[in-house]
């Protein structure tokens, strides 16, 4: 009897495991959830140029002998075939006829501004304008790995993640993480991607060089993808007590 009060004690434990997922687990943007954290709104900040960032440039003159001698690649009509110029480790950049232009923590526009001045030294009717050949971002963990283009301006998490392949059930929806460097150091932020609140909080979106890690939740080691399936655990479950209790006999 003791053997039998035993093996019922482990078919217990078993159907305790033999859990599913559930929709409130998974739902994305939910709402009067009282379980899931509220995320404060904050406003979305420019990227700032970091050092070894790839920058393309492109100047605008009235004068197009200048332009071809400044730029001859513009004349290509796409940026892959443009030159990238490299953020030195003193958060300078060199471009032609003009050398140590101090950039690192500038927004794009204020770059635009710093090197446009220093061109109307040569060129008085000069219009720069910028923008970042390397625009990735890097996934790694149960989400899928690669590193992928920024397609748009103000990229999402949740863009971001569907071009991975989308989340999935055993998924950690919890703890995701995006790892970002700043000027300052490395910055790692946390959050639970399922309340609505995420929207416009400043966990949304996605800049340049980040990296995002989606690893696998633990106990969906125990998890079944539905009903069907449960039903189907706990049927063979209790076949295999029956068989055992009769083999005992």
């Amino acid at each position: 009897m003791k053997n039998k009060t035993q093996i019922f004690v482990l078919f217990l434990f078993v159907l305790t495991l033999s859990s599913c997922y559930s929709h409130r687990n998974l739902r994305l943007l939910q709402e009067n959830n009282h379980s899931l954290p509220v995320y404060p709104q904050s406003d979305y900040t420019d990227y700032r140029i970091q050092v070894n960032d790839e920058i393309i440039y492109r100047i605008i003159t009235s004068d197009a002998t200048i332009t071809k001698l400044i730029s001859p690649d513009m004349g290509s009509g796409s940026s892959q075939y443009q030159t990238s110029y490299r953020v030195y480790p003193d958060g300078t950049i060199d471009l032609p006829f003009i050398s140590d232009i101090p950039v690192q923590g500038l927004t794009f526009k204020e770059a635009a501004t710093v090197i446009e001045n220093r061109f109307k030294e040569l060129i008085p009717d000069a219009v720069v304008k910028l923008s970042l050949a390397n625009k990735t971002f890097t996934i790694f963990g149960d989400a899928g790995s690669g590193i992928l283009s920024i397609y748009r301006e103000k990229m999402t998490i949740f863009q971001a993640l569907s071009l991975s392949g989308d989340l999935a059930n055993g998924n950690d929806l919890k703890h995701i993480r995006i790892i970002r460097q700043k000027d300052k150091g490395t910055e790692i932020l946390e959050f639970d991607i399922r309340p609505k609140s995420i929207i416009d909080s400043k966990y949304y979106y996605i800049y340049p060089n980040d990296i995002i890690y989606v690893r696998r939740e633990f106990s969906s080691f125990y998890m079944v993808n539905s009903y069907p399936a449960m039903l189907g655990v706990i049927t063979f479950s209790i076949s295999l007590l029956f068989t055992v209790l009769n083999y005992g006999n």
